[in-house]
């Protein structure tokens, strides 16, 4: 199956998820990531902010900046395929941009280095075990992984663990996913 086949694939299964379902896996993701010596021991967290049926990252802004991290979120650059990380400190800091994603205003945020990030939450559609994903198919973020010398990590409902994706040789695999049933170490896989 092509990279298509299996996004168009799982997009659909997310789709049908129940909305109970999602808020409970979605808090379970969370509540277990923002126990990780990753989420603890890092001061500069990249997010992006989630749209039904990825799993929810609202609530991990809203822990963040409740502990005093500085929160950081993409804008995109079409022209060039590339991405910034800006600080947001409220979400009245972001508009509804391009393809529906929330995005840091400009006028309103300051651009933080890639070097500043200590972690970076990356998402996607599929992955595998050993952290390589399939994700929504603008390679945004494969850009951004190049050079970039902070900690990676997936959320993930279960449900979209496959074992057989195909990986290009450009593909950077994240450290870790947390899904509903735990933390999966990619490294040791």
């Amino acid at each position: 199956m092509d990279k298509q086949s299996f996004r168009k694939n799982m997009s659909s299964q997310l789709q049908a998820m129940d909305r109970m379902t999602y808020e409970q896996f979605s808090f379970m993701i969370g509540t277990s990531f923002i126990e990780t010596d990753v989420w603890k021991n890092s001061r500069t967290i990249g997010l992006t902010v989630s749209r039904f049926p990825e799993v929810d990252t609202w609530q991990l802004i809203r822990k963040g900046w409740e502990q005093g991290k500085r929160i950081v979120v993409p804008k995109c650059i079409p022209a060039t395929k590339g991405m910034s990380f800006r600080k947001i400190s409220a979400f009245t800091q972001l508009e509804n941009s391009f393809f529906g994603l929330f995005e840091p205003i400009e006028s309103q945020t300051e651009e933080v280095p890639k070097s500043e990030i200590d972690l970076l939450v990356v998402p996607g559609l599929v992955y595998s075990r050993n952290g390589y994903r399939i994700g929504f198919g603008g390679g945004y973020y494969d850009r951004f992984l190049e050079g970039f010398r902070g900690r990676t990590v997936s959320l993930a409902f279960c449900r979209q663990l496959n074992g057989n994706i195909p990986v290009e040789e450009h593909d950077i695999p994240v450290d870790k996913i947390v899904t509903e049933k735990g933390l999966i170490d990619c490294k040791s896989n």
